[in-house]
């Protein structure tokens, strides 16, 4: 039997049109001893690299290749129905280097100037520049050469022939192929009468779109996914009709079945090794190749540059350079250099100066590389690692083979200034971001096929809900996976799920046979995505390097790669990350200058500010960044933190694993608990965090003072501790003991160490990264203590696009007893803002229906001739185009017109009479007439004003809108309640009597075992009837968080009726029950009260937590007051806490008897004194 390899396959990268898995296809090729095996995808190479890898790591010879779309003007992007884009499909297959360099090319220029729809294009024009180094073939019926075969004539398809003869000679291949389809018989008969014509060799081929026959169905599915079809639509071409493979012949068949395919055709067999024996292998991966950076004279070596750099910076840093310092700063420009990466920190440096000049803020750093003396000196990084202790070799050291990261975050508005003056440094041909390939996951790939399977909407959710939410999850697993791997990975509730899967697979049944097509498709791209921050900075143009395209979601041009083999290839990849932190700092920033003229510097905020330190020790934290949460802010109440390092390590420490170790830490810090050392000199490393091993570095640290370990080996030491890699551990176990018994340490102490640090140091934190993000929430604190108002209208603005957030901070405000004022058409920017009484003033850009435009404009004008005196005013100066009536009678709507006090916002958007304008109309007609006669006046010979004459018209009275319809018709325009809520009055209700907000019942199985207590208004409520005359009713319940829609029917419809109707405050109990024929979770009201009733006949007692050392004359006096003030019927319980023996006394008052309202809670806050309700 001849001999014969695959050289026209498409992967899962011929997006929603190959199911063959890369490493599947290399395995069943490497199965039937083939010698080599091509990548042919439709218009890209994606997974060139990752094939290349693969082939080369199972000992087959990797052909790169790609099927491209070749049309007659890549230019060309206007089509018509008579003028179609006829685009052909043309294979091409590298030969060496150069051919592989010209495959990119081609595959880069199809994007970058022949995109059209969603086709990357190529012409000859650009074959004819970039075709040396390649092999081409006839290709497919859906190529050049058969389609005039077909349509044409063969003497116009020898005539194509002829052009591909002239260029490519002996390396260009008729390639047939047999799929059962009738025009390919017509197209290799012809192709043979052309072989032997003009002396052509011919190959065979099977165009592979999956790996075996029985896959044919998945592959059909995935079509319809691409198309958007169901599988029940017929095939074909004409109205009604979709696309799809005539049959199940296009897959990865073996060289038996080719053999028998093409009996009588040996030496086209054959040919496909001919072709194999011409490519050479290819070596794609590379050392990174570093962008020139021009050096200033008189420098020509970039270590030589970098050390001046480095020691002028240190200057500034320490003014006079201690020896410690110049120590440390020679060590690690020696590492540097000896690794050649002097460039990177040039690189990084350089760019990070551009920031600061371009008015960008820069963080403080992120990671490791904070752990640089050097990229504190040159400007990456903002915080000292000599005064923190942070190590170097935790970032770069001579062992490791990488390009360190070097990751930096910048204001969010101020990432692409940033970007730009990278692009505009190494041109654009040098800066791309990078591709990343989005797959089909078990669940979307469940969802994916049912739609195609005509699964109802129910129960492919239903379906779909039963795969665990685990981000590891996966069909093989479920399936197959063992009990304990079972176990090992998932919970009970999604073990019990599992089951019910494996059973369903088994029927007989569409939900069977969604399940089977989903295993099949699952992994398979489904689309492609930019990279949220990762940008390449190439030496020269990149797509001389790899290959590149275009996205509509990005301007700059995009890898084919993604990033790790990005970095693979040889390419510097830095992620330039936008941290809204920085914006809100930066925003509180510029606010302060403006209204207390005083210009802060975040880096000379002092770190050691009495105040910010109690407002940490408050857990007074909401908005400070990485100490927001409710457990952070107990463990801050608790620890009492006095300087940063106790700021740092509760960072590191609160996170799953270590989080268990806090109660130790605040312990020791007061005294609680005695710190003890299993040796002695572990004190000078374990000291600031009281005994404890919080970090990475202390275990780094520690190793090398214990057992003598090199710097490297420490790292190596902390990488296998952090990934359990137990064989690097057991290795490194056996020279810890040697180390520690050489120093004279006892065994059994030092057994007791590295059996600690298997247990622990999995979970400890980057130290670096823990200083730098605790150093940026020093600072959010600073601002909110100081600047309060500055601070959280700051942090309002930048939550604008989240409801709830907004709501959280705006409640915050009024903790913090700084008011909000809605937005008022004088006062307001286009933010929020803070006026000279320190109020917070609501931004007029977040008024839906005004735009960009007509903000601009309105604060413009208000600018340049002063505060807008009426309605009247406002319409005859600004532009009426820009701002319309809609913008107008949304700010009405918003109460921007409020504080003219002349009318009330009904008379601004409610006509008088069916046949009259409204107010704004009116305005409008009157400002228009204004600006006409001015014009006009303006023109004239004498220049006379020319709206003297014209008075103001009367705008007719209406009746306010009550309160609750004012506050919805401001949630129209805003999407939230900007005077107040309507729920307002019933917070401290919700807070005791609710356990769920309504925002998360949108996934039930995370709470089905949950009795739901949920409270809101009733925004809509609409009574209907059934088919069968039953009356049933929906509802929407809104709280702050979010709303939901409900439904009564049967015996709940009467019972519940009379509690419901439009701006009902209600309280609802349920439960969540399983719908069996639905097969999916849903809730069943049990009661619904009014709200306004809760306190009265369900608040039974309130209980105070105080310790000891409360118990003074001065906190009695204040309570008793407040017991007298807020008399209820409550029951009142104290419990009082011995600090010392942790005893708790339980005290019951018989006589008094309090309410619990807003008001009393906050004075037991302020009083630092706990409480627990009911």
């Amino acid at each position: 039997m001849p001999d014969f390899c695959h050289l026209h396959c498409h992967t899962q990268f011929s997006l929603l049109d190959g199911t063959s898995s890369i490493e599947g296809m290399v395995k069943k090729a490497v199965a039937d001893e083939m010698k080599a095996i091509a990548i042919t995808d439709h218009g890209n190479m994606f997974g060139a690299f990752r094939f290349v890898a693969e082939c080369t790591k199972k000992g087959i010879k990797p052909i790169v290749g790609c099927e491209f779309y070749l049309v007659e003007d890549r230019h060309k992007k206007q089509f018509s129905r008579e003028k179609a884009d006829n685009r052909y499909h043309q294979l091409m297959l590298a030969k060496n280097m150069e051919g592989y360099q010209n495959l990119t090319k081609l595959c880069s220029l199809g994007y970058i100037e022949g995109f059209y729809s969603k086709y990357p294009r190529i012409d000859k024009e650009l074959i004819l520049k970039y075709h040396k180094g390649l092999i081409a073939t006839s290709c497919c019926i859906g190529a050049e050469i058969p389609q005039a075969i077909l349509n044409e004539s063969e003497e116009k398809a020898e005539e194509k022939l002829k052009w591909w003869l002239d260029l490519f000679g002996d390396d260009f291949y008729l390639e047939l192929q047999n799929h059962n389809l009738p025009e390919q018989q017509k197209v290799n008969e012809a192709l043979i009468r052309f072989s032997k014509k003009y002396s052509v060799n011919m190959i065979v081929s099977n165009d592979s779109h999956y790996i075996n026959r029985e896959d044919a169905n998945a592959h059909d599915i995935l079509l319809c996914v691409n198309t958007g079809d169901l599988q029940s639509t017929p095939k074909g071409e004409g109205k009604g009709q979709r696309f799809g493979f005539s049959n199940d012949e296009f897959y990865f068949k073996t060289k038996k079945e080719m053999f028998e395919i093409f009996p009588d055709l040996p030496h086209a067999l054959e040919n496909t090794l001919e072709i194999a024996d011409k490519v050479d292998v290819l070596n794609l991966k590379k050392s990174v190749m570093l962008p020139n950076f021009p050096l200033p004279k008189p420098f020509n070596d970039a270590d030589e540059y970098l050390r001046f750099l480095t020691f002028k910076g240190a200057e500034n840093r320490y003014g006079q350079i201690r020896e410690n310092v110049r120590e440390r700063l020679d060590f690690e420009l020696g590492v540097i250099k000896k690794m050649g990466f002097a460039g990177y920190f040039l690189i990084v440096s350089d760019f990070c100066k551009a920031a600061v000049n371009l008015n960008v803020v820069i963080g403080p750093g992120r990671g490791s590389a904070a752990g640089s003396a050097v990229a504190y000196c040159i400007g990456i990084t903002n915080v000292d690692p000599i005064k923190y202790n942070l190590l170097f070799e935790r970032f770069l050291n001579p062992d490791r083979k990488s390009m360190p990261d070097i990751d930096t975050d910048f204001d969010d508005a101020g990432r692409q200034k940033v970007i730009d003056y990278v692009i505009e440094k190494y041109g654009q041909e040098q800066v791309a971001q990078i591709i990343t390939y989005g797959s089909m996951k078990a669940k979307s790939a469940i969802k994916d096929v049912a739609r195609v399977l005509e699964l109802s909407l129910d129960e492919s959710a239903a379906l779909s809900k039963l795969v665990p939410e685990s981000p590891n999850v996966n069909f093989d697993l479920i399936f197959d996976g063992k009990d304990d791997e079972l176990r090992e990975n998932y919970n009970s509730d999604e073990i019990a799920s599992i089951k019910i899967l494996r059973n369903k697979i088994k029927e007989n049944t569409l939900h069977s046979k969604v399940l089977k097509e989903a295993r099949l498709l699952e992994g398979s791209v489904r689309n492609v995505g930019v990279h949220a921050s990762a940008v390449i900075i190439a030496p020269c143009n990149i797509s001389d390097i790899i290959p590149v395209c275009t996205m509509k979601d990005s301007e700059m041009w995009v890898t084919q790669f993604d990033g790790k083999t990005v970095e693979d290839a040889g390419l510097l990849k830095m992620d330039f990350l936008g941290l809204k932190t920085l914006t809100i700092i930066k925003d509180a920033i510029d606010m302060i200058e403006q209204n207390h003229g005083l210009k802060i510097k975040t880096e000379e905020i002092p770190l050691d500010d009495a105040k910010t330190f109690e407002l940490f020790q408050r857990g007074d934290t909401n908005g400070v960044f990485q100490f927001e949460s409710d457990g952070m802010k107990k463990a801050l109440k608790d620890l009492k933190p006095t300087v940063l390092d106790e700021l740092i390590a509760v960072n590191a420490l609160y996170r799953p694993g270590p989080m268990e170790y806090i109660k130790n830490f605040v312990a020791r810090k007061h005294g609680r608990e005695k710190i003890i050392y299993d040796i002695d000199v572990m004190s000078e490393i374990l000291e600031e965090t009281y005994g404890i091993t919080v970090y990475q570095e202390q275990v780094m640290l520690l190793s090398q003072k214990l057992a003598n370990f090199s710097k490297g080996d420490a790292d190596l030491l902390r990488k296998a501790m952090g990934k359990k890699d137990k064989a690097t551990l057991d290795n490194m176990k056996s020279k810890f003991m040697e180390g520690c018994h050489n120093n004279g340490f006892d065994f059994k102490i030092c057994e007791k160490i590295w059996k600690d640090w298997e247990a622990f140091a999995q979970y400890a934190f980057n130290k670096s990264h823990a200083t730098c993000y605790a150093y940026l929430g020093y600072h959010t604190a600073y601002l909110k203590t100081y600047y309060t108002a500055e601070f959280l209208a700051s942090t309002l603005t930048h939550n604008n696009n989240n409801i709830e957030q907004i709501t959280f901070f705006m409640d915050e405000c009024k903790r913090l007893k700084v008011p909000v004022k809605g937005p008022d058409i004088n006062e307001s920017g286009i933010n929020f803002s803070v006026n000279k009484k320190g109020e917070i003033r609501f931004g007029l850009g977040a008024i839906k229906g005004i735009g960009d435009a007509a903000t601009e404009e309105i604060i413009k004008q208000r600018k340049k001739d002063g505060f807008y005196k009426s309605i009247f005013d406002l319409t005859s100066r600004v532009s009426l185009r820009t701002v319309n009536k809609k913008s107008l009678e949304a700010l009405a709507l918003a109460g921007a017109f409020d504080s003219w006090g002349t009318f009330n916002r009904a008379q601004y958007l409610v006509k008088s009479n069916e046949n009259s304008p409204n107010g704004v109309e009116i305005a409008i007609r009157y400002g228009g007439n204004i600006q006409e006669n001015k014009n006009s006046s303006q023109n004239s010979l004498f220049g006379i004003d020319g709206d003297a004459n014209i008075p103001e018209p009367k705008i007719p009275y209406i009746d306010e809108w009550h309160t609750i319809e004012k506050l919805h018709r401001e949630k129209e325009v805003s999407g939230m309640f900007i005077s107040g809520h309507p729920l307002d009055d019933f917070k401290i209700e919700i807070e005791v009597f609710t356990n769920t907000k309504i925002s998360e019942l949108t996934d039930l199985n995370e709470i089905k075992k949950k009795e739901l207590k949920i409270a809101g208004i009733v925004t809509l409520f609409e009574e209907k009837v059934s088919k069968n005359g039953k009356p049933w009713a929906k509802f929407v319940l809104e709280d702050f968080s979010g709303s939901k829609e409900f439904t009564l029917f049967g015996n709940d419809f009467p019972k519940f009726r009379g509690n419901i109707h439009l701006n009902a405050m209600l309280f609802v109990n349920g439960s969540i029950i399983k719908n069996d024929f639905k097969n999916e979770l849903n809730i069943k009201i049990n009661n619904i009260s009014f709200l306004a009733d809760m306190k009265d006949t369900n608040l039974k007692s309130v209980q105070l937590l105080l310790d000891n050392k409360q118990i003074n004359n001065e906190n009695l006096v204040k309570l008793k007051n407040l017991f007298e003030k807020n008399k209820g019927k409550a029951a009142l319980k104290i419990a009082v806490v011995d600090t010392e023996s942790l005893h708790k006394t339980q005290l019951l008052s018989r006589q008094l008897r309090i309410d619990w309202n807003t008001e009393l809670k906050n004075e037991l806050e302020q009083m630092n004194i706990g409480f627990k309700v009911n």
